[in-house]
Formats: C-alpha cells, sequence, structure tokens
C-alpha cells in the first residue's frame, strides 16, 4: 500500500524505515519543508539498531501531493502541529482513505472527524494508537536511530463501529501487534507519555536545563518511579469511570521495552544495564514539556473533572511546569478550543467519542 507519512521527524523516519522492507511504499511530507530535504534530493533513508539497512522513500512537495492515491495517511509529528496539518489535509481526504494517529492527543480525531464533517464529504476510516509504534530519535538528515520497535500497540477506531476493518488495516501494514480497545476514549486514556515524562522532566529539571547528558532510564530512581506509579493511579481511576480497561505503566514498561515486570523504576534500571536506557532531553525546550503538557496532561485533567475523578496530580505538574516556564501552557493547545471542549457534557464526550460528528 503507498502511506503518506504526514511528519518528518523520528517517528515518521522510523515509520518509513518499518514499512518499506515490508513491501509498502511510504511517502513522506515534511510541512516545514526542510526534515525530508535529504529524501527530496534521493538519499536513501538509513536506519540503524532495532531496525536496519537502507531504503528508498520518496518525500513529497505538498500535503495534496502526499496524499494523492495513498491508501493510508499516518499522522506522525508532535501533537502541537496536529491541527495545522490536518487543516492542510482535509481538503484531500477520500472516504476510501485512512488517517492513522501515531499516536494519538488531544482528541486530535475528533478535531479531524469535525473538520470532515463540516466539508460535508462522506468521511475516512479513522484509527488511533495508544502510544508509537517505535521510539528512537534523528542520527542525521536521513539516518534515523530506532531504539525499539514495540510488540504491543493499543488501537481503537472513530466511529467505534469500524474497529475490526481499523485494526485489520493496521495489522496489514504494521504487523500482528495491535490490541484493539473499546473506543477513542480508551485511546484518549491509554497514552502514558505526557504522565511519565512528567515525572521524568519535573523530577530532572536542572539536568536539562543545564544541558546536561544524562541516562534517562538511570535516572528513574525509586522516587521518579514511584511518582510515575502514583501519576498512573489516577489516570486507572478515570478509565474506571468509564468502564474501560486499559493498560497499567507497569505493563507499558514490559510490553513496549521488553524487560520483565516490576516496578518503573526497577524495569528502567533493567533498561539501562542493557544499554537500553536511553538519553534525556539536553533542553528545557523539549516535546516532553511543551508537547506533553497542553496536549497530554491538559486533557486528562478535564476529562477527570467531567468524570468525578480529579487528576490532581497531573494538575499539579500543569501549574508547576507553567510557572517554571512563566507562562501558561495549556493556551498552547489549540485542539480543545476548536472542539469546545471544556463546555462538554460528559455525555457529549462519550458520543463524540464513539461516533464522531456527522458520521
Amino acid at each position: 500500500m503507498k502511506v503518506a507519512i504526514l511528519g518528518a521527524g523520528a517517528i515518521a523516519h522510523s515509520a518509513a524505515a518499518f514499512l518499506a522492507p515490508a513491501g509498502h511504499e511510504p511517502v513522506i511530507w515534511s510541512p516545514s519543508g526542510r526534515s525530508a530535504a535529504a529524501l527530496a534530493e534521493g538519499r536513501p533513508l538509513v536506519a540503524r539498531v532495532a531496525i536496519e539497512g537502507e531504503f528508498t522513500v520518496a518525500a513529497a512537495s505538498s500535503c495534496a501531493a502526499a496524499l494523492e492515491g495513498a491508501d493510508a495517511i499516518l499522522v506522525a509529528l508532535p501533537a502541537y502541529g496536529h491541527r495545522a496539518v490536518l487543516d492542510a489535509a482535509v481538503p484531500h481526504l477520500r472516504s476510501n482513505q485512512a488517517v492513522l494517529f501515531s499516536s494519538h492527543a488531544s482528541f486530535g480525531a475528533l478535531y479531524l472527524s469535525k473538520r470532515l464533517a463540516e466539508r460535508g464529504a462522506d468521511a475516512p476510516l479513522i484509527a488511533v494508537w495508544g502510544t508509537t509504534i517505535t521510539t528512537g530519535r534523528m542520527g542525521g538528515p536521513a539516518l534515523v536511530n530506532v531504539a525499539t520497535v514495540r510488540s504491543k500497540v493499543d488501537v481503537a477506531t472513530l466511529p467505534a463501529s469500524r474497529a475490526e476493518e481499523g485494526h485489520a488495516l493496521c495489522t496489514a501494514l504494521f504487523g500482528d501487534r495491535f490490541v484493539l480497545r473499546d473506543g477513542l476514549m480508551a485511546i484518549a486514556l491509554s497514552n502514558l507519555n505526557p504522565q511519565n515524562h512528567l515525572g521524568i522532566a519535573l523530577l530532572n529539571l536542572t539536568r536539562m536545563e543545564k544541558g546536561e547528558t544524562w541516562g534517562q532510564g538511570e535516572n528513574v530512581t525509586p522516587a521518579v518511579g514511584r511518582f510515575i506509579e502514583a501519576l498512573d493511579a489516577e489516570r486507572l481511576r478515570i478509565a474506571e469511570q468509564f468502564g474501560l480497561s486499559v493498560r497499567t505503566v507497569r505493563e507499558h514498561f514490559s510490553l513496549s521495552f521488553h524487560v520483565p515486570m516490576s516496578t518503573v523504576s526497577e524495569m528502567n534500571q533493567e533498561m539501562h544495564r542493557q544499554g537500553r536506557g536511553g538519553f534525556g532531553p539536553t533542553t528545557i525546550e523539549s516535546r516532553y514539556i511543551l508537547e506533553d503538557v497542553p496536549f497530554g496532561l491538559w486533557p486528562t485533567v478535564l476529562v477527570g473533572r467531567m468524570a468525578g475523578a480529579p487528576a490532581v496530580l497531573h494538575e499539579a505538574g500543569v501549574s508547576i511546569f507553567s510557572a517554571s516556564y512563566g507562562r501558561d501552557l495549556t493556551a498552547d493547545n489549540d485542539i480543545l478550543p476548536a472542539l469546545g471542549f471544556e463546555a462538554m457534557s460528559l455525555g457529549d464526550l462519550r458520543r463524540l467519542t464513539r461516533d464522531g460528528y456527522g458520521q
């Protein structure tokens, strides 16, 4: 299948490196026009570590060119870029295509559903993932170091009635690794990166600000691990209010990073011992904060309020980071206001996350 990848960072390049040797045709579109320049010049995409090889991957000159003839569209960039990319894609989407979110954040699928309903055309299938299939970092203009390929990834669809179709498509593209979850709300409460990054970044903030080189897994100490587990307990309580079963943070680390089940700290220490603990951010201009606070933690806070299960630690983290940066980081979220999210009732949210807008 032809897969248009909207985004050109490490996750987008990793996805292309996964798809190409499987016989698919990935095409990357860089919204800035810069991040895929090497591919546009005809240089091969080089992948290292968890995926090894050199692959021919095309770069599209525009969003419309990327979507032309595509069977699936993969949204693979930080959440602060989702609205602009979705706005660019909406005029060109066809009903026989599918849009996959790698990964889903801040009810971006609802925003896409609303824009498509406003266009008045039949909507494509929308599939949302609870996390990315890969983790990694760019090592050069056309070099991606893929740290890990996850063995299990949660998936759901909008509308929920197309779940089996969405699961089958994701499996055809990326293999038998997808766990079908009960609707968009389950995925909204399954993305653990924001809570985990809150614990890691908040308790290592001076390392980031001073530009130190520091091992991330190594510095998920017992105190950091306990904080992450307490944040996880808040998320699980919210899921219970919706009658949903979602993966725990311990299950996430074990399945994602292939370590025996233990405490969060012990699993991270094991990853460090194996040389797979990675490195933490070396600047406070990091997506761990600038993406995850407004587009990850803040939606969880609002859903917790709606459901009568306040996420006190999540909300404290939002306030502490906003104070540290000297501005209201929640104002960076450009998706929730477009949905009128804070004025939604719990009933509205339940209905929309099952059926979408006008579908």
